[in-house]
């Protein structure tokens, strides 16, 4: 009997120490962010002292990409660690956008029971798991984050809603509403950005001994444009929707503060995998985002709408101030997860992501990705080495080599009539692997994407929406300095 007691402490000890081996895992992610608008980016505009520390603490991708150009498809890429048009989650998951000639109601609109998330998978390690923020991956009580691996939830279903708590809670949209767990809502008593966080730092607190993962999703800097006083007056030089957007980018930054903050106060900072990144390329023309200098924006497969900020922290195994060139990709981020939470990759069936660890520790030197897709209807942008060549459906395809044009202004498809014929025919096979699409968006709104596309298509005609918005070019200039 005594004997058995031993090994029974024995075992537990053991099982504990290998729990406190485990780092913990928090996601800051962002939404409709620009590229170039964090000081780790090049901004001289935007204050983000937070997350600049966090960029010198462990590796900066200069060539990070999520699954697509808008929200809720992003999401459902990263989220799962495949291509979601391989389960058919092709268009943007917003009722209202839906053709009405889906066989789908909108109730039926979110991310397919049957795949599984990165929460389901740590959960499997031990992990205890929370969801903060913007959900946006289906409305229905059949998709609500609790019932897809998180054990906590606090935030809203849709993909927008008021920064400040709703006065008349029966005049927001039941997806817009702060919910506790399942069915209890409630609103905010502060700045929602700042409520997010608290709760991140509460969960943290609560689970400090275990090993825990946090998908912390900001609406910030999503429209509608909301900023508190405070932070607005920090801005005096600025104007319009730059000056809410710079304010409204200094309370996402403070957030991402208070929970690093708070790592660092428990001891907890070493051995915490801190990632940040952004759902898709800022939409210039609803918050006065800047890509530069990036063409394009959200809803276009431009670089614009599809390269993002992307920051990976940990300091027990990634070195400071790592820079990482190569392209990678939000569907990494389940296997890295997973690999470090002590999981075997070769166990995650049927995924696209890779684990990033050896390749940003130099044991693997090679590309994580040689080729990467992005599709929207018709449209598609494939990636194959350092060359991109983008589909359209009204006009001829257009390829460009962006090792030396980042900026996507020299469409060089004539000069290599083989290569383009060659990337049509990887285009043709990867599509044919996918699920056709669960719903279809109107027209009117794959007309809207096209447009965008076009108006940012160059950086002269970002730089009128610059004047637009009236920033000083002075602190314009500051946009130069992001390299590839």
């Amino acid at each position: 009997m005594k004997r058995n007691l031993i090994f029974i402490l024995l075992l537990t000890v053991a099982i504990n120490l290998n729990a406190q081996e485990k780092p913990n895992i928090i996601f800051l992610f962002s939404d409709d962010a620009g590229y170039a608008d964090f000081g780790f980016q090049g901004s001289k505009i935007m204050k983000t002292p937070n997350l600049d520390k966090l960029a010198k603490s462990g590796a900066k991708f200069t060539q990070g990409y999520v699954t697509d150009a808008t929200c809720g498809p992003s999401r459902a890429g990263l989220i799962t660690g495949k291509y979601q048009q391989r389960f058919g989650y092709e268009e943007i998951n917003v009722p209202g956008y839906m053709s009405a000639n889906s066989k789908f109601l909108a109730d039926d609109m979110g991310l397919p029971l049957d795949q599984l998330t990165i929460a389901d998978h740590l959960k499997k390690l031990g992990y205890k798991t929370a969801m903060y923020g913007k959900w946006h991956l289906g409305d229905a009580d059949r998709y609500h984050p609790t019932k897809r691996g998180f054990d906590e939830f606090y935030g809203f279903r849709g993909g927008a809603r008021n920064y400040f708590g709703y006065n008349d809670v029966s005049k927001a949209n039941l997806d817009n509403r702060m919910e506790r767990g399942f069915g209890n809502y409630q609103e905010p008593t502060e700045y929602v950005t700042d409520a997010l966080a608290k709760e991140a730092v509460s969960f943290i607190e609560k689970n400090k001994g275990n090993p825990f993962f946090i998908y912390l999703a900001f609406n910030a800097v999503h429209t509608p444009m909301q900023a508190t006083k405070e932070d607005l007056n920090k801005f005096p030089n600025l104007t319009g929707k730059r000056k809410e957007l710079a304010a409204m980018t200094l309370a996402l930054d403070r957030a991402c503060g208070t929970v690093l903050n708070k790592l660092k106060e428990l001891g907890l900072d070493k051995n915490t995998i801190v990632v940040f990144s952004n759902d898709n390329g800022g939409p210039t023309d609803k918050n006065a985002s800047l890509n530069l200098p990036l063409s394009g924006t959200k809803s276009n497969h431009l670089e614009g709408g599809i390269r993002v900020p992307f920051l990976i922290s940990w300091p027990k195994q990634i070195k400071s101030k790592t820079v990482y060139n190569f392209p990678v990709s939000t569907l990494d981020l389940l296997p890295t997860f997973y690999a470090a939470g002590g999981g075997n990759v070769a166990d995650l069936k049927d995924i696209d992501g890779v684990d990033l660890l050896p390749y940003i520790n130099g044991q693997n030197n090679s590309r994580p990705h040689n080729t990467l897709f992005w599709k929207k209807e018709v449209r598609l942008a494939y990636r194959e080495g350092d060359y991109k060549l983008i589909r359209f459906a009204d006009r001829p395809a257009e390829l460009y080599n962006l090792s030396t044009d980042i900026a996507e202004q020299n469409n060089i498809a004539y000069k290599h009539p083989e290569m383009v014929k060659s990337m049509f025919k990887k285009m043709f096979e990867w599509e044919s692997s996918l699920q056709r699409p669960l719903w279809m968006l109107k027209r009117s709104f794959e007309n809207y994407d096209i447009d965008r596309m076009d108006r940012y298509r160059t950086p002269e005609m970002v730089k009128k929406e610059i004047e637009q918005y009236a920033i000083p070019l002075k602190e314009s200039n500051g946009y130069k300095k992001i390299e590839n």
